[in-house]
C-alpha cells in the first residue's frame, strides 16, 4: 500500500478552516462599534442592538447610559474622559462593546485665569457663570449653590 501525504495536509488545512470559523464566529458574536462621543452635561441618543437587558458603564462618573423604549440608549455626559460601555442580553451575552468619550463643547464657553484660579462662563451673547469640572473650588460652589437653589425655588409652591 502507497503512503500518501495529501490526507494529512487536507485534514490540517480543514482543521485550520474550522478553527478560523470559530474565532470568526466569536468575534462577531461580540459587536464593536465605532467610540461615543459626547459632550458634557448633554444627552445622545445611540441605536442598541435587539436583546440588549443591562447596561455595564465602566466610570460612571464619566457617562451614564439608560436603555429606552425601541432598541434606544440614551448617554449622559457627567465628566470629561473616557469610559466603556457594554451591552448585554438576559443570559449575559456581550452584544455590544464600545468607548464613550466625553468633551467639552467649547463653543460658547470662555475660561477666565486669575493666577492659579480658574472660572467658566458660557458667553452667548452674554456671559454667565458656567458650572464646569474644573473650576476653582470657591467659583464652582458658589455657581452650583445659586443654581440649587434657583432649581429648589421653581419647585417650590
Amino acid at each position: 500500500m502507497a503512503y500518501s501525504s495529501a490526507r494529512p495536509i487536507a485534514a490540517l488545512g480543514h482543521a485550520l478552516a474550522c478553527a478560523l470559523g470559530i474565532v470568526v464566529f466569536a468575534l462577531a458574536a461580540t459587536a464593536s462599534a465605532e467610540d461615543i462621543d459626547v459632550v458634557l452635561d448633554r444627552a445622545k441618543l445611540v441605536k442598541l442592538p435587539e436583546r440588549v437587558a443591562t447596561l455595564v458603564i465602566g466610570n460612571p462618573l464619566i457617562a451614564d447610559a439608560s436603555v429606552q423604549a425601541r432598541g434606544l440608549m440614551v448617554i449622559t455626559g457627567k465628566g470629561y474622559g473616557r469610559t466603556n460601555l457594554i451591552a448585554l442580553d438576559r443570559a449575559g451575552a456581550v452584544l455590544l462593546e464600545t468607548t464613550i468619550e466625553v468633551r467639552s463643547p467649547r463653543t460658547d464657553i470662555v475660561v477666565v485665569y486669575r493666577g492659579v484660579t480658574r472660572e467658566s462662563y458660557t458667553c452667548t451673547p452674554y456671559c454667565e457663570p458656567r458650572i464646569t469640572l474644573g473650576d476653582s473650588p470657591a467659583f464652582f460652589d458658589v455657581a452650583i449653590g445659586q443654581a440649587g437653589a434657583r432649581s429648589g425655588q421653581a419647585g417650590a409652591k
